[in-house]
């Protein structure tokens, strides 16, 4: 406690030197371009002096209006609105000439009407440098919001309940932490990287941790429509071929999130996790929920459905808002541009190119996304809805860039556990109380890109072996684009469907990449292509493949043998004979045979499913893309997420045992993860009643925008 006091104490320091600091340059610079406004005297002085007398000028000059203007207003309450609005500019003034006068030896002058004009530039430039320094205070944001909430209760007549409004059952927020692996968030909250989590997880009556197992795509798209929807079945990527189409669905792309989450409805017959007075935040999919903002699947909807920007512009309305994120985005570009500029210098290794856009797309992701889904999610405890789910996309993106276990990487675990915090504090003063739970979807493998370790990308290698032309410098493979396509969305540019992965003739193969997991389809070649098939056209091709040590395994359909796993020195396993531990998986551990054969059963598995090496000493990776951590196949972390639950709530284990699973084992699978998060729900609100509806897309209704923030100055000696 008294650390925080001394703390706050010492923010609150440093916004009065700072607004004393720009307001004594503020005077400086009216002195020099104002004729009858002068801070030295008649000889002249000297640089030092005249900055000390604009230093004493603005300082008095802020002091008699923290101490003289409130009681002046005070005794002014009976004077009419509108003549006290005449007279502020004349008190104003007056306060001015005051200050002036105070200066020593009489070097500060201004005629009246001058002091009218310098006064009151210098309350407005005071006032919006101490806004932006308050709102990027927490708990004056905090306080703020939570002053905005009394205000609508009271309107609503919800206020003053004899338990202060905080009466029915708990709801439930579910924050996800996109790309922060198991070990990480461990390591993270040990080494006081994240208090809030340590926090958590140090309270015997609070949260409990435990890791889940994704499906053999470890990565957003399936593992959130999994999570959100109950159904991540026929997703055997981030990005994957139809052929019957012949179009490349993308997981980041509006029209292919739509169509996914149609897909997962139809399967299911439930609007989702969030049919329920339900909120989705900065997500891939709705979840069924009514209130939405940031919501990748939406962007593709026409007319009035179409409200996945409205939470920026709810957000942006505000203009504390405005300059709380446009002060930390330009720090943030300035973060990047240190940051690799630095890893340069120092030859880092293993290192991607980051410039270009990198830096605004970056800060865009961890600040602009993060800013304004915290402000979503923090309207929504106050208006007291039953579940919220929200995504926060920093760390991945990130990661991505800088590598899973970078410096850069850990300071971005810090702001966002400042952003968990907050959330946390507003839970104490919404109208119903609520659970927090923290999860994941996935975490992320470090190493070497394929193509900088062995010179060439995949589609390079797989050229090779059909005995066609190959570049003689390996070209970038474009990376996995959630935060670029975000970015598209939020400034209202048109997301193409088209990529250039598709095939140039109907001969070439269409390769693609997810991570460390490639898929190889042969548009000219109808269904799903056999062994046997490929090896006539392409004797090479497959053995090219098994054989290549940046390669672990692949899954290809044998006309003989039914579906089989191939790997190096010719080793070949049937789907169903697949055991872990053994065979081309002996090194991707528990659940890769089961992973690899649900996806073996998808309509759209590609003919060619390749999965990179893994390295269980060093947990390394290579990515077919320009990621130094990368997610999407199996190996390593990447398919280890984690559940920081309350233990008010089941045990996700005990879940599994019950549904026939081994207790020792966690969830596996994303579909397993939103049984449990469906069987919270019940426990805290009863029973969730399913949408049956033929067709619904989980966004029917409106979009309201969350509340706009309060922007009143912060009231002295508030308690949050």
């Amino acid at each position: 406690m008294g650390d925080g006091r001394w703390r706050t104490a010492g923010r609150a320091l440093l916004r009065v030197v700072a607004v004393w600091a720009v307001s004594t340059l503020t005077l400086l610079a009216l002195a020099g371009i104002l004729p009858d406004f002068q801070l030295q005297s008649d000889d002249g002085d000297s640089v030092t002096r005249t900055a000390f007398t604009a230093a004493w000028g603005a300082g008095a000059f802020g002091l008699l209006s923290a101490l003289v203007w409130p009681v002046l207003v005070r005794a002014l309450l009976i004077v009419p609105a509108l003549v006290l609005g005449a007279l502020v500019f004349f008190l104003n003034g007056s306060l001015l000439l005051i200050a002036l006068s105070l200066i020593p030896d009489g070097r500060g002058t201004a005629n009246p009407e001058t002091a009218v004009v310098v006064a009151a530039v210098m309350s407005a430039v005071a006032s919006a440098t101490s806004t932006a320094l308050a709102v990027r205070d927490d708990d004056a944001y905090r306080r703020r919001l939570s002053r905005l909430a009394d205000r609508r209760r009271r309107r609503s007549g919800t206020a003053g309940t004899a338990d202060g409004g905080r009466g029915g059952p708990p709801g439930i927020v579910f924050v996800q932490l996109d790309g922060v692996g198991h070990d990480v968030l461990e390591q993270a909250a040990a080494a006081g990287l994240m208090p809030t989590v340590a926090g958590l997880l140090a309270d015997e009556a609070g949260h409990r941790l435990t890791p889940w197992s994704t499906d053999w795509s470890s990565q957003t798209g399936a593992s959130q429509l999994g999570i959100l929807h109950g159904s991540n079945f026929d997703v055997p990527a981030f990005r994957w071929y139809e052929k019957e189409t012949g179009t490349v669905m993308v997981s980041s792309r509006p029209a292919s999130a739509l169509e996914l989450q149609r897909r997962a409805i139809v399967r299911t017959r439930d609007g989702g996790l969030l049919t329920v007075d339900g909120a989705s935040r900065g997500n891939l999919f709705s979840g069924g929920a009514d209130q939405l903002a940031l919501v990748l699947s939406m962007a593709a909807r026409r007319g009035k459905g179409r409200r996945s920007r409205a939470g920026y512009f709810a957000y942006f309305s505000d203009p504390a808002n405005a300059v709380r994120t446009a002060l930390s985005f330009v720090a943030e570009v300035g973060r990047e541009i240190g940051q690799s500029t630095r890893a340069r210098i120092k030859k880092e290794s293993p290192r991607v190119k980051r410039g270009g856009l990198y830096p605004f797309i970056r800060a865009f992701a961890t600040v602009v996304e993060r800013d304004v889904v915290v402000a979503a999610v923090i309207g929504d405890m106050f208006a007291g809805r039953t579940a919220v789910y929200a995504d926060l996309v920093a760390y991945d993106e990130v990661a991505h860039h800088s590598g899973p276990h970078s410096r850069d990487a850990e300071k971005v675990l810090t702001r966002l556990d400042r952003s968990l915090g907050l959330i946390a504090k507003v839970a104490e003063h919404t109208p119903r109380t609520y659970r927090i739970v923290l999860l994941s979807d996935h975490g992320q493998s470090p190493g070497e890109t394929f193509a900088g370790r062995y010179g060439l990308t995949l589609k390079d290698l797989v050229r090779a072996g059909c005995g066609l032309p190959v570049p003689r410098r390996a070209q970038r493979t474009r990376s996995a684009s959630e935060a670029r396509d975000a970015v598209r969305i939020a400034l209202h540019r048109p997301v193409g469907e088209k990529e250039s992965e598709h095939p140039a003739t109907p001969s070439d193969p269409v390769v693609l990449a997810s991570g460390n997991l490639g898929l190889l389809s042969f548009p000219d070649i109808e269904g799903r292509a056999s062994r046997e098939e490929l090896e006539r056209r392409h004797p090479a091709l497959l053995a090219t493949l098994a054989g290549h040590p940046g390669i672990g395994f692949l899954l290809v359909r044998s006309e003989e043998h039914g579906s089989v796993v191939l790997g190096p020195d010719g080793a070949e396993v049937p789907v169903p004979e697949l055991t872990d531990g053994e065979g081309p998986i002996a090194a991707f551990g528990a659940g890769a045979a089961e992973a690899v054969r649900r996806t073996d059963t998808f309509p759209h598995v590609a003919d060619v499913m390749v999965n990179s090496m893994y390295d269980p000493e060093t947990g390394r990776v290579h990515a077919f893309e320009e990621q130094i951590g990368s997610h999407g196949g199996l190996g390593g972390e990447q398919s280890r997420p984690f559940l920081l639950w309350p233990r008010t709530l089941a045990d996700p284990r005990d879940i599994v045992a019950a549904e026939g699973g081994a207790a020792s084992c966690g969830p596996v699978g994303a579909e397993a993860v939103h049984r449990i998060l469906a069987r919270w729900l019940r426990e805290l609100s009863g029973p969730q009643v399913p949408l049956l509806t033929e067709g619904f897309t989980g966004a029917e209704r409106a979009d309201e925008p969350f509340p706009d923030v309060d922007t009143d100055a912060d009231v002295p000696g508030a308690r949050g």
